[in-house]
Parts: C-alpha cells; structure tokens; sequence
C-alpha cells in the first residue's frame, strides 16, 4: 500500500469507528429508557400481584423482534438472543420488586 491508500484507509477506519461510538452511545441510552419502563412494570406487576413474567407477551415480542431483525438485515438469531439476554434481566428485577 502506498503512503496515500493507507491514510485513506486510516480516515475511513476513524469515520466507521466515530460512527459506531455514536451509536453505542444511543444504544446505552435506549436501553436505559427501555429498562425505565420495565422497572415501572414491575412495580406495577408487584403491587397488584401480577406475575413477574408473561411468557406469552414474550413470544410475541420475540418474533416481532425477530421480523424486525430480518428487515434490519441483521441475523434474527443474534436478535432473539439478545432479546432473551434483555427479557431474563427485566423478569430478575420484577422479581427483586415482589420481595
């Protein structure tokens, strides 16, 4: 490579790589605004003791993640697993919230 394609290549790497601490960055905070409402519908559950989880409204929200993955082009495993990584945590704190 010459000195002027590695340099090039150096300013596109620092473009993907600023674009991607973007969006980490929304990432973060989405999930923090997600896991706002969750708590608050764990308090809720709590106080009129509904159960911590609701295996059906998963389901539902896991092929809906799964379509939206798909469209996304992103592979709807990855999404269906991260989805379960995110559902297990909330039934945790929904559960911390009826003891």
């Amino acid at each position: 490579m010459t000195d002027d394609t590695t340099l090039r290549a150096a300013e596109l790497l620092k473009g993907h790589r600023e674009s991607i601490d973007r969006l980490d960055a929304i990432l973060v905070y989405t999930l923090g605004e997600r896991f706002k409402h969750t708590q608050a519908v764990g308090v809720l559950k709590a106080e009129h003791d509904l159960p911590p989880s609701d295996p059906a409204r998963e389901a539902v929200q896991i092929a809906r993640l799964e379509d939206l993955a798909k469209r996304a082009d992103l592979d709807p495993e990855f999404a269906k697993k991260f989805l379960n990584f995110i559902i297990q945590e909330v039934i945790h704190h929904h559960e911390a919230h009826q003891s």
